[in-house]
């Protein structure tokens, strides 16, 4: 159980007009241990300020002009750990026309009606020490020191996914890798080759989901010359380009059937025929694949060979979505806000990310995991203004909307017609219209299509060709 906040001999002043919010703050805060001070007038700030050693200093927003920023500039000048909090309104909507003074000097905006609680913790982690109102990338679970580019967490459940990372590793068989999309399985991938006896070898990584049925088998196992019209050379395919090393078959439930029986036998037997060819050639390759749907599931609709499903779910790992790792949020935060700026060439110290934004980023949704919140954090480094010292929510919460209210592009097409059923319509045949009303609107492109009908693309694959 967590300890309850404590501000105990913590001298806070609180300058605000609304003497309701004023009455209710400054009750809440002594009911911890603070010793509140207030003030509804700039000149009774000032004498406050002249006579004690404030640690906290928290303004209402509609009392923080140009005057009220010179004091606590002047102040902090004198004080450097002392804290300035800015009290917005309930969904930030008076920040935007604050001035850009005041970001300069502020340690971070909270919302009325201030949770007591949250903000005491805030407090206690910043408090004589400005730097950590926002976070760094010093605590890096032990576990993963030796891939720190691949993994940043500290989530318990990160812990016990990972647990057995090493071990998995160090085999040299098969592993099957689950979990949403966006939830990094391609990197978890990388970071079982770097840590495996094969780590001087290649890493080949393949989408079965995004190559053409009719491109894949020559991808995966090359083909000889003549072997098809514009077959002028032999070529290698992705098996042999990663012998003594590592393949990486993402998506491997939208294989087709007819390749699954291809791949099982090339795990089995450790040889292929290339396209066209009478030769076999050994391949000495450890397979790791990934999926976003459930295999078992696929096994049980006769979409994935069962066979091919126990070959290669020899070693396991199922990767939590975001939304479930709260904890390595911030860090992640961080991580790709600090990628970001490197690549921008913005100078060190880079802006920090305010508590109050930390707060906010790790109650997102996260449909997209990992993948959302580097898109997020790239797209916020990139329009950030280039004075800006740190990162408050209004300057992320423009992109998170944008995140969260994006639809997809075929739903925001002009003059997009439904579809028309008339009643007594058989079932088979609602499907079918359906399914071939999408592919009109997504343009022949069926994963697009999948996706928009909640399906995997190698279910609609067997719709279609029924």
């Amino acid at each position: 159980m967590n300890k309850s906040p404590d501000l105990k001999g913590l001298d806070i002043l609180l300058f605000e007009n609304d003497y309701s919010s004023l009455k209710n703050i400054e009750s809440d805060l002594k009911s911890i241990g603070a010793d509140v001070y207030t003030a509804d007038t700039f000149g009774q700030a000032v004498g406050i300020l002249h006579r004690t050693h404030i640690e906290v200093i928290i303004a209402g927003i509609e009392l923080v002009d140009e005057q009220c920023i010179e004091m606590i500039k002047e102040y902090k000048a004198l004080h450097p750990d002392a804290l300035f909090y800015v009290l917005a309104g309930q969904e930030y909507d008076s920040v935007e026309s604050s001035q850009e003074s005041v970001r300069l000097v502020v340690d971070d905006y909270i919302k009325k009606p201030l949770d007591i609680i949250r903000f005491a913790r805030m407090v206690e982690t910043s408090v004589g020490r400005p730097e950590a109102a926002g976070t760094s990338l010093t605590v890096i679970d032990p576990l993963i020191a030796k891939v720190k580019p691949y993994f940043i967490f500290r989530s318990p459940v990160m812990r016990r996914t990972l647990y057995h990372l090493p071990q998995i590793a160090s085999s040299d068989q098969a592993v099957l890798i689950t979990g949403e999309t966006g939830t990094g399985k391609e990197l978890i991938a990388r970071a079982i080759h770097v840590l495996s006896r094969r780590s001087s070898g290649p890493f080949i990584p393949i989408n079965c989901g995004a190559i053409p049925e009719s491109l894949i088998e020559g991808e995966l196992f090359g083909h000889e010359k003549g072997a098809f019209t514009g077959a002028v050379s032999a070529r290698k395919g992705k098996f042999e380009m990663a012998d003594k090393g590592t393949i990486f078959l993402d998506e491997i439930g939208d294989m087709p059937l007819n390749l699954q029986v291809r791949l099982l036998r090339v795990l089995e037997e450790g040889s292929l025929y290339r396209l066209g060819g009478e030769t076999l050639v050994p391949v000495n390759v450890r397979v790791i694949a990934a999926s976003n749907v459930d295999l078992q599931k696929a096994v049980d609709d006769s979409l994935f060979r069962d066979d091919l499903y126990y070959r290669l779910n020899v070693l396991r790992l199922n990767l939590p979505p975001l939304r479930e790792r709260i904890e390595d949020i911030p860090l992640l935060a961080v991580h790709f806000l600090e990628r970001a700026f490197a690549e921008m060439g913005w100078p060190v110290p880079y802006p920090n990310l305010s508590q109050e934004t930390i707060y906010l980023l790790e109650r997102c949704p996260w449909k997209g995991n990992v993948r959302e919140l580097r898109n997020l954090m790239t797209r916020v480094a990139t329009l950030l203004p280039r004075n800006t010292g740190r990162i408050f929510p209004f300057h992320i919460l423009p992109h998170i909307d944008e995140a969260v209210s994006a639809v997809p592009e075929i739903d925001r097409e002009p003059g997009k017609e439904g579809v028309f059923i008339p009643s007594g319509t058989k079932l088979s045949d609602v499907e079918e219209m359906l399914i071939h009303e999408t592919l009109k609107q997504t343009n022949g492109n069926k994963t697009k299509a999948a996706s928009l009908l909640g399906i995997s693309l190698r279910n609609l694959r067997r719709k279609l060709n029924k």
